[in-house]
């Protein structure tokens, strides 16, 4: 529970941020047609500007359930270590350790693991003839297209 909170304050925080920039770009640029004071009156004190905040809040409360995931491909771990390295390498992604049969991968930059809101850890074990992956969606959708396609190229290798 404590860490669905942490994910959920994070991703508050960056919807509150892209929204600030937006409007600031919106006024440097001239393309807003309101004052600052004005588009935050409107923002806070009438029903339709009082969907934005709304929406943010209801966004940021559902976040951990729709921005992690669970994926698997058919695998295993042992077997296929080598094209799983690769598949997160080629994702931006670094082996950071292992233990109990699973390995732990984090984004390699700074840019990268502050775009991933520093949830950018991505687990790696064995469920059954499946190799599981799971963390933040982001990674976990471009690191599985990559690992199905290095399993597949390696099975196609050894005919």
């Amino acid at each position: 529970m404590k860490r669905y909170l942490i994910r959920s304050l994070k991703y508050f925080a960056a919807l509150c941020v892209l929204c600030m920039a937006i409007m600031a770009l919106n006024l440097t640029t001239g393309m807003a047609s309101l004052s600052l004071e004005e588009t935050l009156y409107v923002i806070f004190h009438t029903p339709r500007g009082l969907l934005l905040p709304a929406v943010i809040v209801l966004l940021a409360a559902f976040y951990p359930r729709f921005g992690f995931i669970v994926r698997r491909v058919e695998g295993d771990v042992e077997e296929h270590r080598e094209q799983i390295v690769n598949a997160f390498r080629s994702a931006g992604f670094e082996l950071r350790r292992e233990e109990d049969d699973a390995l732990f991968f984090r984004a390699k930059g700074p840019l990268h693991r502050l775009l991933l809101l520093g949830e950018d850890e991505i687990k790696v074990s064995q469920y059954g003839q499946w190799i599981e992956l799971e963390g933040i969606r982001r990674g976990v959708a471009r690191v599985i297209y990559r690992l199905d396609s290095h399993i597949r190229m390696a099975r196609y290798d050894k005919e």
